[in-house]
């Protein structure tokens, strides 16, 4: 009997782990002390391994459960999660009166020490990397809350996901400085409280960041406006399509928050894909003379700062590379093709592109160089075809042009 002994104690120690295993990163319901004694009730969601983390705040006409799904999401991808119920609100006690209350200064004083007691909840948690923080937030008190609690923890901060909602005067301060701050702003246009949509259109251009990225679902026209979202909650009949509301008939918007906040802790801290429109500035300079060697200086000096610092997409500015080797403008479209390989030097199709102008342009040593270079990369399997893009299409597109260049300019050397 005793090797079924042994076998039947190893499968319950088996099982027993295995349940520890699936139990360990259960969310809690935690109390968390603010300055003036007022508990506030929090979920933490532990993702039951070290990496970072994210606090997210709710709407004034919402509590932190309505961060629930995105939460869960969010821990089983790796990031440990914080909601909190503000003051005021939902299962925490005392008043919140931060519009009304005649003794403002003491009620945003008060405000600020609730938001500091979950924040340094979070990042004294022990799986949680304190200096790679997200921040989540809905309607005017998250996206302030947000905005407010990365301004006073710039450092640590490395993503932002913004919906529905507007900060101050300080706060637009701190988007202008943050140049290398990635956000993720979500309005729609049947937003109950209008005119948040233009509130978050001024956040998104005051924002300096080329890593930001807006996403608007349109209607018709915006709802009418009917009073102000942080006064007399409960007033104004939901639409559903303010702040974490939107969840319920864009299903695919929590799935885009995590992906957003996985990209930007998890894969590439600190830094999300620059966006066209978000690059608008920069990718304009570039059409006119001199244009691209400006941007390359300031790649450069931006680089010296943050090594992995991207001022515009790599197809965007190739767009406009193309544009000028089709008009036959050969020392400009070989200036704007070197910044880009200058920006994406894993590039197989930067790396064929300026291979294509240097032919055209009569510099056969250069574009062998350049074309050799896009099939060693192909040949590698190393990375993707391009930032963009890594379809066998292209990737076998790419290859079709580099060997095409090689042959017109003679076989590769050995």
């Amino acid at each position: 009997m005793k090797p079924t002994y042994n076998f039947l104690f190893s499968a319950v120690l088996s099982g027993t782990i295995a349940f520890a295993s699936r139990t360990k990163n259960i969310e809690r319901v935690v109390d968390l002390k603010s300055g003036d004694g007022t508990i506030l009730k929090g979920t933490y969601f532990p993702a039951g391994k070290p990496g970072p983390g994210v606090l997210l705040f709710h709407q004034s006409n919402r509590t932190r459960k309505s961060w629930d799904d995105v939460a869960r999401q969010l821990a089983n991808g790796g990031i440990n999660t914080l909601t909190v119920d503000m003051r005021g609100h939902g299962e925490t006690g005392g008043k919140y009166d931060n519009w009304n209350d005649p003794n403002r200064e003491q009620a945003k004083q008060q405000w600020q020490g609730d938001i500091d007691a979950a924040f340094q909840y979070l990042i004294s948690q022990p799986n949680v990397n304190r200096d790679v923080i997200g921040l989540g937030g809905a309607g005017v008190l998250g996206v302030d809350n947000s905005v407010q609690t990365a301004r006073r923890h710039p450092e640590q901060i490395k993503s932002l996901a913004l919906l529905s909602g507007e900060t101050f005067r300080d706060g637009l301060q701190f988007l202008r400085q943050s140049s290398q701050l990635p956000e993720l702003f979500v309005v729609s246009d049947d937003d109950e409280y209008p005119p948040t949509r233009q509130a978050m259109e001024l956040l998104y251009l005051t924002s300096s960041s080329p890593s930001k990225k807006f996403v608007h679902y349109s209607d018709l026209h915006d709802a009418p406006w009917r009073w102000y979202e942080p006064v007399d909650v409960g007033k104004v009949p939901a639409t559903g399509g303010h702040g974490t509301d939107l969840f319920e008939h864009h299903r695919e918007l929590p799935a885009m928050i995590v992906d957003w906040f996985v990209t930007t802790l998890l894969k590439t801290p600190g830094h999300a894909p620059a966006e066209s429109i978000a690059a608008a500035d920069t990718i304009n300079r570039l059409e006119i003379p001199g244009g691209a060697e400006q941007v390359t200086q300031q790649l450069i000096e931006a680089r010296k700062a943050d090594p992995q610092t991207q001022l515009f997409p790599e197809i965007t500015a190739a767009i406009v590379g193309a544009d000028y080797l089709r008009a036959g403008d050969l020392k400009s479209a070989i200036e704007v093709m070197k910044l880009v390989l200058l920006a994406y030097p894993d590039s197989a199709d930067a790396n064929d592109s300026l291979a294509s102008a240097y032919l055209k342009n009569g510099q056969r040593d250069l574009a062998r160089q350049h074309a050799e270079k896009a099939l060693a990369i192909l040949d590698a399997h190393k990375g993707p075809a391009s930032s963009w893009s890594d379809t066998d299409e292209q990737r076998g597109e790419i290859r079709r042009s580099a060997e095409k260049t090689l042959k017109q300019v003679g076989e590769r050397q050995s």
